[in-house]
């Protein structure tokens, strides 16, 4: 006999959300539902609004920012992995594309419904906040990662080129 997982069940396994509060997962779940995302299709794109975001159950997804060079990766998403965090912050738009690279079941938990249990429970919303700042500060290292990566040497080459002047 097989048992079922629920979204609530989901949600409490998930190392980001397991050690909330029993009632805490309940107002989440209550917020979310089962997607799937097929490979060369986009979540999301940069400057969509954010009314949602997603716990990856499995599959691939890659954040890309876009360049005059076309689009630059920054990071690669997998099963366990939050995607998006533009829901929390104002103005509430997106700041990567999300490209699927491989078939992805994820967890679509609406943002403006955690905002409004966040309102009337702010206990819940300052705890959320600490969580998501830690993602939001890991996609800033991640783009800083691939500025540096391409753009690395351009102040040592500025530099020559002033001195050979």
């Amino acid at each position: 006999m097989t048992t079922e997982r629920t979204i609530r069940d989901l949600i409490a396994e998930h190392a980001f959300f397991g050690d909330l509060a029993d009632e805490d997962i309940e107002l989440i779940a209550g917020c979310g539902q089962n997607v799937v995302f097929e490979p060369g299709q986009y979540v999301f794109r940069e400057g969509d609004e954010a009314t949602d975001f997603h716990l990856i159950r499995d599959g691939d997804v890659r954040l890309e920012i876009r360049a005059a060079q076309g689009s630059i990766a920054i990071q690669t998403l997998h099963a366990g992995d939050i995607l998006g965090w533009s829901w929390l912050v104002p103005p509430h738009r997106k700041r990567f594309d999300a490209r699927v690279l491989t078939r992805t079941r994820a967890i679509a938990l609406d943002g403006v419904c955690l905002r409004q249990k966040c309102d009337a429970d702010p206990r819940l919303g300052y705890e959320l906040l600490g969580r998501f700042a830690g993602i939001i500060g890991e996609r800033l290292q991640a783009t800083r990662l691939q500025i540096l990566d391409l753009y690395g040497d351009a102040p040592q080459r500025a530099e020559s080129e002033v001195h050979r002047g």
